[in-house]
């Protein structure tokens, strides 16, 4: 697949967000007659699950499915702890917690405050980018570091000495680039590496970047001026012009430092490389066996397809063999990416001088073994499930699961729980609006999945709709909704392609009582459905194409996220 995420595109996002935006009004007039959502049901049942089951000492890769991009992670004792990108989700930045690297719990996010996440008028592909963790022992303290594009803040980092405790406010970084990480010598030392442009007049070609070094003062948390220095300039071997060096991690074994980034672009030609310095301003010299994790090499049409590797971190396990955690991609029948960027898992090999991703260099199988006395407890006692699994979610509970999320606001302004179930307050937005809008989301996390939520509401007019959305972005997405027209009720479902909004199909109902909306889906082929009964739904528009909810038609970096939506803006017209 080619590459088809176009990387300068960061660069004038961040010109253009980091100007300032002006905050949503949190404060919503309470509609009556709000939407009432109850018994969310989620199943997915992809074959390569069926296909592969787990023998004894084994666990799946990814471990963590659906859109959960740019994996860091850090260690303090036995608690492993992985953050992701989450863009203008919100909150920002989902963290979990490990003991084993096999059994994960969502244990909040790292950005959960206003004053930590200003992604209001933020595209979905703008927020935040490459979260990097690190725990310094020095001074028993957890750094996350990463960049937002949105809000005037640029690069930031916070901290905190108990993830399980929340999170400092962000402190503004005085450098440019993207994709910054920390690193902590034995010394004590702190130094800063991250992306950046070449210095000035010295680009060479489209895509060519350099990383950057700087040290860091601890006492003040900002990078020390006069200390930057490129470490890195274009990639591997620059004759050869590589793209977009960037995700940079340095590691320490043996007396010598480790320079880990990511190659090719977020796409067909990602990769892993390493470079080696005895000192850790360097020089680096690459080593000869680069890339060390890729999948590039391999035929388009192979089964059970893992594509786009890389961006990769790496940690020792409690069995002190090391394990990387990477980015990758599964596409689906159609060779289009729904699903997103997933976070992947594989062993790696450092007992040589440089570390090697075990069977990162062939194509990639959906299992691999669990570290040495490690249990697969996933999808029991609160650990996240993992294969193929299904859940409900009755939306009782006064705190909902970590994995509802809001886009651009937070979820708490607009839902409100009780024993009856989750109601939605309509916001006078739209889902196609660059906004905070009134949907409360989960990521897909299958190819082949069924999701679906029982809806009692009455419209009141025709800019009243409430229903299911299956969302790319805001000018790519479905809705199935309720809605009226004149004096008669309708559910009907929309499809908007590149910001223009088609009705695909409508039916007047009886709206005497609630009704169950179904969005199912096999690979490319997405079907959309109603019931009155819970049992028999009616398929309303056929099956239709998800092309849209790809990245490969829609472009960014996301997957494709599954929501409950009310608006008392709606435009989708019943003809």
């Amino acid at each position: 697949m080619k590459n088809l995420i176009v990387k300068p595109a960061i660069c004038f996002i961040m010109m253009a967000s980091l100007s300032g935006v002006r905050a949503f009004a949190q404060k919503v007039t309470a509609v009556k007659d709000q939407p009432l959502f109850t018994s969310y049901t989620y199943r997915g049942e992809d074959a390569v699950y069926k296909e592969n089951p787990l023998q004894a000492g084994e666990f799946y890769s990814p471990v963590l499915q659906g859109c959960y991009p740019d994996p860091s992670i850090t260690r303090k004792g036995n608690d492993y702890y992985l953050v992701n990108s989450s863009f203008s989700m919100v909150p920002g930045v989902p963290i979990f917690h490990s003991n084993d690297l096999v059994n994960w719990k969502q244990i909040g996010h790292v950005l959960d405050r206003p004053s930590q996440l200003k992604v209001e008028k933020a595209g979905i592909s703008a927020g935040i980018y490459a979260p990097d963790i690190k725990f310094n022992r020095h001074n028993n303290t957890f750094y996350m570091i990463t960049t937002q594009i949105a809000g005037g803040i640029g690069n930031m980092v916070v901290k905190t000495q108990d993830p399980l405790k929340g999170w400092s406010d962000p402190i503004k970084l005085k450098f440019d680039g993207i994709d910054p990480s920390l690193f902590f010598d034995d010394d004590g030392k702190a130094y800063l590496l991250h992306n950046d442009a070449p210095d000035k007049g010295k680009t060479l070609y489209n895509g060519h970047r350099v990383i950057k070094m700087w040290e860091y003062d601890l006492e003040k948390d900002q990078v020390i001026e006069g200390t930057s220095r490129i470490i890195v300039d274009g990639g591997v071997d620059i004759t050869q012009k590589p793209i977009w060096i960037e995700g940079p991690h340095l590691y320490k074994k043996n007396g010598k430092y480790y320079l880990m980034c990511a190659e090719g672009g977020t796409g067909g030609w990602h990769s892993e490389v390493i470079f080696v310095s005895d000192h850790p301003r360097g020089p680096f010299v690459p080593a000869n066996n680069n890339p060390i994790l890729t999948q590039r090499y391999f035929p388009k049409e192979r089964a059970n397809k893992v594509d786009w590797a890389g961006h990769a971190d790496l940690v020792e396990g409690p069995d002190g063999k090391y394990y990387g955690v990477f980015l990758g991609v599964r596409p689906n029948d159609k060779n289009r990416v729904n699903t997103g960027r997933e976070t992947f898992m594989l062993p790696v090999d450092w007992t040589g001088e440089f570390p090697v991703f075990e069977n990162g260099l062939v194509p990639m199988k959906p299992k691999i073994k669990m570290p040495a006395g490690a249990t697969n407890q996933v999808g029991t006692k609160g650990f996240l499930p993992n294969g193929n699994f299904s859940f409900v979610d009755n939306l009782t509970a006064e705190k909902l699961d970590f994995q509802w999320i809001g886009v651009r606001g937070a979820r708490e302004n607009f839902i409100k729980t009780s024993k009856e179930g989750l109601r939605i307050n309509p916001y006078p937005v739209n889902i196609k609006a660059t906004a905070p809008t009134s949907t409360l989301f989960r990521r897909q996390q299958h190819a082949t999945f069924e999701a679906a939520v029982k809806l009692t509401y009455t419209p009141r007019s025709e800019n009243d709709l409430a229903g299911i959305v299956c969302y790319q972005k805001e000018s790519f997405n479905y809705v199935l909704g309720i809605t009226k027209k004149g004096a008669a009720y309708y559910v009907l479902l929309e499809r908007t392609e590149n910001g223009k909004s088609t009705v695909v199909a409508s039916e007047k109902i009886p709206l005497k009582g609630a009704v169950y909306l179904k969005v199912s889906a096999r690979g490319d082929a997405y079907s959309f459905s109603y019931s009155f009964d819970g049992q028999q739904f009616n398929s309303l528009g056929g099956t239709v194409s998800g092309d849209i909810l790809s990245t490969d038609i829609a472009g960014g970096f996301t997957g494709a996220l599954i929501g409950l939506y009310a608006t008392a803006a709606n435009d989708a017209v019943v003809p």
